[in-house]
């Protein structure tokens, strides 16, 4: 039973973070001590992190990582996708700004079950700044 909630973690893992997420506030506040016991709740803890530049908006980016069962990076994240326009000192900024938010996130301070079902899977959260007038 343990090794199917693993697979069905790391799918969702996959599917939540492989869709778009657009910077807005987050209910949960960046280096909450609370723990993270689902896909959601560490998304939600990294992006709480994330502050995108200003005249950022459209940009977008997806890294690709793992996370340690105690919430710290395996390696370095490589980034597999980028929509960063033409604007080099603002495209510096902006991927600046999301490494600086895995940075202020991590350690995640997960749950034994979580830490367990996400440790080594692959993740690829897209960070995509908000459009201008957009909700």
């Amino acid at each position: 039973m343990k090794p199917r909630f693993a697979i069905v973690a790391a799918a969702l893992a996959a599917a939540l973070f492989a869709g778009s997420h657009e910077a807005r506030s987050q209910e949960r506040s960046c280096r909450s001590p609370d723990p993270v016991d689902t896909i959601k709740e560490m998304s939600d803890a990294i992006y709480a992190c994330w502050k995108p530049p200003p005249g950022t908006a459209g940009m977008s980016l997806t890294l690709r990582f793992s996370l340690r069962r105690n919430g710290t990076l395996i390696g370095k994240p490589r980034a597999t996708y980028s929509d960063l326009g033409t604007d080099a000192q603002l495209s510096r900024a902006f991927v600046a700004s999301i490494l600086r938010a895995l940075d202020d996130a991590l350690p995640l301070p997960f749950s034994d079950s979580m830490g367990g079902a996400i440790a080594g899977r692959m993740l690829a959260p897209r960070f995509t700044a908000a459009l201008e007038g957009a909700s």
